[in-house]
């Protein structure tokens, strides 16, 4: 099969084309899905480059990526399924998370995929499972959203702050969505009631719910922008060095919450098929479109991850097959 695969850590550059790479076999509980379009998310460049250099001792190679084929977006056809598999079949259309999703064929757990919504194209589909696992859980379970809240999102013209736009208007909220000055358009049309050039004005404060996605601000910054019972949900960080990528600004968070009033919480998504449900659910009340700012070829994927890596992506970057 086609495939993008990769021998080596490193930039966009080690990343190549393979027109025969050996097609996947699917394990017992394991679903193999004919791909049509992957996903491109900050996932995928932590581990193209490996870092923060801990990701390799979590099981993904100390000295050259474990699975040679990036990607973990999908959405397309099942080919084929293990014989434990009772919920899917050949023919069904389904998006979620696999291994390997930059080729023809990827295998992911039947517990990690979903029915793909009519409404959604394969390219929209591919661009929700990650990023939208993660927003939906920022917001509802670390966050615990409540309608009328004032909930600020910073990062939110990238792809998981523009699921948390669209989310946090969903369960009621007021939003306020922080970003560059030429992404302020993109946050406007996923329903933000308010939105801040973060190179023009101060972001504010009185808030009921920080997300923070940017990662670039202080806790001390961030806590100022909280209500004095407010709650700060750290996604990720992108400003960190190779060593720790950012890890000592979200164990700062966690050693501090216990001691102040308002809640300071780090939070990692966990790939539930549930909450692919739920963002289904989501989709088909209308409530939940991917922002897609380009499509590349399979042979460009390289491109799209670089782009993504320079900031260039309004919403979400997509892989064709």
């Amino acid at each position: 099969m086609r495939a993008i695969v990769q021998d080596a850590y490193g930039t966009a550059d080690a990343m190549r084309f393979d027109a025969d790479t050996e097609r996947p076999v699917p394990g017992d509980d394991d679903v193999l899905v004919r791909v049509r379009a992957a996903g491109v998310d900050a996932g995928v460049w932590h581990l193209m480059t490996g870092t923060p250099y801990p990701v390799r001792l979590m099981g993904y190679g100390l000295r050259r990526p474990r699975h040679r084929i990036p990607g973990m977006d999908l959405a397309g056809t099942v080919e084929a399924v293990g014989p434990q598999v009772t919920r899917l079949r050949p023919g069904d259309e389904v998006f979620g998370i696999g291994k390997g999703a930059f080729a023809e064929y990827a295998c992911a757990p039947q517990a990690k995929l979903a029915l793909k919504p009519p409404s959604l194209s394969f390219e929209q589909a591919a661009a929700l499972p990650v990023s939208g696992l993660t927003a939906l859980q920022a917001l509802r379970d670390s966050g615990g959203l409540a309608a009328g809240q004032k909930v600020l999102v910073i990062g939110a013209s990238g792809g998981v702050g523009s699921y948390a736009v669209q989310l946090a208007k969903a369960y009621g909220a007021e939003v306020t969505g922080v970003c560059g000055t030429a992404k302020t358009g993109l946050v406007r049309s996923l329903g933000a009631d308010h939105v801040i050039d973060y190179t023009r004005a101060d972001i504010g404060d009185g808030y009921d719910l920080v997300l923070d996605i940017a990662g670039g601000r202080r806790l001390s910054r961030l806590r100022r922008a909280l209500t004095p019972r407010g709650t700060l949900v750290l996604v990720g960080n992108e400003s960190g060095g190779p060593w720790t990528g950012g890890l000592g600004r979200l164990l700062r968070a966690a050693l501090l919450s216990p001691f102040v009033g308002q809640r300071l919480r780090p939070m990692a998504a966990v790939e539930r098929y549930e909450d692919l449900l739920a963002l289904v659910g989501f989709v088909e009340a209308g409530q939940l479109i991917p922002a897609l700012d380009r499509t590349y070829p399979l042979r460009e994927a390289p491109e799209a991850v670089r782009s993504l890596a320079e900031h260039r992506v309004r919403g979400k970057s997509v892989v064709t097959i």
